[in-house]
């Protein structure tokens, strides 16, 4: 167990998030395959807390059902009122204290619309919370353009923190200062739930705010210091549609980073979009216009793209998917996808396979070697290994009612333009005739012809098409043969 393990991570994420414009909650809001909160908690769990506790308060149900998906683990508080975040941590450690949780150690504070805060960064201030034996520890940041923060005032020969100043109530020397407050805090358990008894309302909103928690604990003789976040941008809020775009530009940005110096090849990063859960395996290659959503997994020396979207599916060690839209597939090693294929859930494409151009497959199990080419459907089907299925032909997996499976063996060829009727099964080594409406078992090794015997009717288009350009076609194409003969 680490030394710097918090005793508790409170996350706020009460707010309505008024100018997001959204009858969604903000925090729910989801850049690269996460929620707003699902990101801080996720950055939370990176520190192994003994307790984690989300407060709610705006659509609480559907917050509090959300979290219930994604960690199981989480505790949720109500804030009924939002009335200040120092309310808000209250009401936090109420709930742990009405469980018979008596805290002892350190206290993280997080904002639930901070997606870009990091374990690492979080891991930093509960380090230094407790290397310098402070009764809080502020997580600040240098930026580059400090108006409208909240300054952090030091003394000059501890560092320690004096002051956080509200831009509006600062000096013009104080407006000078780059380093900001970020509204991350670790606390001292027993200071700060007795310092949050003490916190008064009488202010401009009537709140209890929880930056006067480290003007009592200063004033108190207790040491208040700083944290300075690595990077100024993971501190950022998110408060309305435009810096979520940016945050998931920059998120996004750090992602492909990541992939890309652990071996990755991401040929044009500005047009590449990746999940946080997506995963990598080196010399992986992925090219412009590709998304990489949910789970999905790409294997050593696959690639994928250029313009594909896969979710939640795994692509096999040196398999290829261009041009695809795949969903809770398995693309097996060495296999093909594409271009313009589509793989839905439930496809799972064994080694050496193709799914090729203008395909569409469907809760399908393709075996070792087995090639669907082109302009085909496969839905509910089984087919086993190094069988070729003909262009143009469609799996018959509904009857208005109920799906039904279709069987195709090993060795197997179809011919082009088959329609099978499931249920429907055709034996290993067994061939069907092109144009044929297959609704009856195939025996292994048979030939089966299911199609209509062909008639030519003379002289129809000149009877029912006179004067038309394929009437006097044919009336040319007639007198050529007569002249020859």
């Amino acid at each position: 167990m680490s030394v710097n393990r918090p005793a508790a991570v409170v996350v706020l994420a009460a707010g309505e998030g008024t100018r997001m414009k959204s009858a969604t909650p903000k925090v729910l809001h989801a850049i690269c395959g996460r929620s707003l909160v699902g990101h801080v908690v996720a950055a939370s769990r990176e520190l192994s807390p003994e307790h984690l506790v989300v407060v709610v308060g705006h659509a609480r149900e559907q917050v509090t059902a959300h979290l219930a998906e994604i960690d199981a683990e989480v505790r949720t508080a109500v804030q009924h009122e939002q009335n200040g975040t120092g309310h808000a941590v209250r009401m936090g450690l109420e709930e742990l204290s009405d469980s018979g949780v008596a805290l002892d150690g350190t206290v993280v504070v997080v904002c639930g619309d901070t997606p870009l805060l990091t374990g690492e960064t979080l891991g930093r201030l509960a380090g230094t919370h407790a290397a310098e034996g402070n009764a809080v520890t502020v997580l600040t940041a240098e930026v580059p353009d400090a108006t409208g923060y909240g300054r952090i005032v030091r003394e000059g020969a501890s560092g320690a923190v004096t002051a956080i100043v509200e831009h509006k109530d600062a000096t013009d020397a104080q407006r000078e200062i780059r380093e900001i407050n970020s509204g991350v805090f670790a606390f001292d358990a027993r200071l700060l739930t007795d310092a949050l008894g003490k916190v008064r309302t009488d202010n401009s909103q009537g709140e209890e705010y929880l930056t006067d928690v480290l003007g009592i604990l200063r004033e108190a003789g207790h040491r208040v210091g700083a944290c300075v976040a690595g990077d100024h941008r993971e501190i950022v809020g998110i408060n309305n549609r435009v810096q979520l775009a940016e945050a998931r530009r920059l998120l996004n940005d750090r992602l492909l980073t990541r992939a890309m110096l652990s071996g990755v090849t991401v040929v044009d990063p500005a047009t590449t979009w990746v999940d946080a859960t997506v995963t990598f395996e080196p010399d992986a290659l992925i090219q412009p216009g590709t998304q990489l959503l949910g789970a999905t997994h790409v294997a050593a020396n696959a690639e994928v793209g250029p313009n594909s979207r896969l979710t939640d599916t795994t692509v096999g060690e040196g398999a290829k998917a261009s041009f695809t839209v795949a969903e809770g597939a398995e693309i097996g090693a060495g296999a093909s996808v594409g271009p313009y294929a589509y793989l839905r859930p439930g496809t799972r494409l064994g080694a050496k396979a193709k799914a090729g151009t203008y395909v569409e497959m469907k809760n399908a199990r393709i075996g070792e070697g087995t090639k669907v080419p082109h302009l085909s459907y496969v839905g509910d089907a089984t087919i086993g290994e190094y069988t070729n299925i003909g262009a143009a032909s469609v799996f018959v997996n509904y009857d208005g009612v109920n799906k039904h499976h279709t069987t195709i063996g090993s060795h197997c060829r179809t011919g082009a333009d088959n329609m099978l009727v499931a249920p429907v099964t055709i034996g290993d080594g067994a061939y069907t005739a092109a144009g044929s409406v297959i609704t009856k078992d195939v025996p292994p090794g048979s030939l089966a012809v299911a199609r209509g015997q062909q008639r030519n009717i003379e002289g129809w288009v000149a009877r029912k098409r006179p004067g038309s350009a394929a009437a006097r076609a044919a009336e040319s194409a007639r007198q050529e043969d007569a002249g020859e003969g």
